[in-house]
C-alpha cells in the first residue's frame, strides 16, 4: 500500500505593495500584541541565515534542529544548502528527526539512517529522538477548554475538549536545550497543510507511542486529528519555552507533504522564508502569503487545506494561547 493510499484511507516575488497591503490587513500590530514575523524572498542560505538572526536570541547550548528530512528522493524537498547553511551557523546543532508510523524505510532506525544519506543529510550529526524509545511532555493548562459547547467550525454538535494531558516524545527530545523548528511549508493529505506546528507536534512525537497518540488510534482526518495535533505541539513547544524558534521556508509548495514519495509537482510560485520566535504568527503569516497568491496558483493548496479543515489549526493554537494570530510582517 503507498504512503498516499495509507493516509486516504484510515507570482515568484511578491510586489512590496502587496506585502506592505498584506501586512496592513492581516499583519498590523494590535495594542499588547508583540508577535513579529519577519519575511524575505531570497531563497538562499544568507536570506534564511538574515532570518534567523533576528529570532534566535533564545537559541543556545545543545540545539536540535527539527526538521523533516522526508521519504527517498522525495521530489519537493527543500536544497540541501538551505539546511546545511543553517546548520554549519548553530554552534552544537544537531538535524532531529523521529521514526514514523506508517510502514516503510523511515519506521525504523537503521533503515531510517540510511534514507538520510540518500536525501544529503551526511554533512553534519542526525539524532533520531526515538531511536531509544520515549520520554513523556506534559501538556499543560489543558482542562480550562474541556467541553466547550460549539465548535470554531460551526457544528453545534461538535464539542472540542481535552484529548491529551501528556505526550510522548523521543526520548533524546529532553536532551537539548534549545529547538529551531526549520519548516518546509507544504500541503498535507490529513492536516490540509504542514507548518511548524506539524513539525513539532507529529515529528517530535515517538513513532510507537507518541505518533498514536496524536493520531487516536486511527488515520482519520478532521477537527480532532488537528486538536490532538495541536495539544502535541503545545507540549513540546511550552517544554522549551523561550527557547524554541519557527522558521517556515515557503518554497517547492506542493498540495502533498514531503512524507509522499511521488508528491505532487508544485503548482505554486516560491514565496520566500519567515521566522518568528511566536509559534501561531509563523503559521499564520504563512498562511495569509499563500492566500495572497493568484489564483491558478494557490488553487490546489488552498484546496487540501480548506477540504481538510486545515485552519483549524490556527483557531485551536490561539484558543490554547499558543501565540498571537495577528503580526507585524517585517520584511528584510
Amino acid at each position: 500500500m503507498s504512503r498516499r493510499q495509507f493516509i486516504w484511507r484510515g507570482a515568484v516575488a511578491l510586489a512590496a505593495a502587496a506585502v506592505g497591503k498584506l501586512a496592513r490587513a492581516v499583519g498590523a500590530p494590535v495594542p499588547g500584541d508583540t508577535a513579529r514575523v519577519f519575511f524575505t524572498r531570497d531563497l538562499s542560505a544568507a536570506g534564511l541565515l538574515e532570518v534567523y538572526s533576528r529570532i534566535s536570541q533564545g537559541i543556545g547550548g545543545k540545539v536540535g534542529i527539527k526538521l523533516h528530512t522526508g521519504e527517498p528522493h522525495g521530489p519537493n524537498l527543500l536544497p540541501i544548502d538551505l539546511i546545511r547553511g543553517l546548520q554549519a551557523h548553530v554552534p552544537n546543532s544537531s538535524i532531529v528527526e523521529c521514526n514514523v508510523l506508517y510502514g516503510g524505510p523511515r519506521a525504523h532506525t537503521e533503515t531510517h539512517r540510511e534514507v538520510l544519506k540518500t536525501n544529503g543529510f551526511d554533512f553534519c550529526p542526525v539524532d533520531i529522538l526515538d531511536a531509544d524509545g520515549d520520554a513523556m511532555l506534559p501538556i499543560a493548562g489543558m482542562k480550562a477548554f474541556l467541553r466547550r459547547p460549539t465548535s470554531l467550525l460551526g457544528d453545534a454538535n461538535y464539542a472540542p475538549g481535552e484529548h491529551l494531558t501528556e505526550i510522548a516524545v523521543g526520548s533524546h527530545l529532553p536532551d537539548y536545550d534549545a529547538l529551531v523548528v526549520h519548516t518546509h511549508f507544504k500541503g498535507h493529505a490529513m492536516a490540509g497543510y504542514g507548518g511548524s506546528l506539524k513539525n513539532i507536534a507529529v515529528g517530535c512525537a515517538s513513532s510507537q507511542t507518541g505518533k498514536p497518540q496524536v493520531h487516536g488510534g486511527g488515520w482519520q482526518a478532521g477537527p480532532l486529528f488537528l486538536e490532538r495535533m495541536t495539544e502535541a505541539g503545545k507540549g513540546v513547544a511550552d517544554h522549551f519555552g523561550s527557547h524554541i524558534t519557527y522558521i517556515n521556508v515557503l518554497q517547492n509548495i506542493s498540495q502533498d507533504c514531503d512524507c509522499i514519495g511521488n508528491a505532487a509537482e508544485p503548482t505554486m510560485n516560491d514565496i520566500g522564508i519567515l521566522g518568528s520566535t511566536d509559534l501561531l504568527a509563523v503559521e499564520q503569516a504563512a498562511i495569509d502569503l499563500v492566500y495572497a497568491m493568484p489564483e491558478d496558483q494557490k488553487q490546489e493548496v488552498v484546496t487540501r487545506i480548506e477540504s481538510r479543515g486545515g485552519l483549524h489549526q490556527l483557531e485551536y493554537m490561539e484558543l490554547l494561547k499558543m501565540g498571537n494570530r495577528r503580526y507585524e510582517l517585517v520584511e528584510l
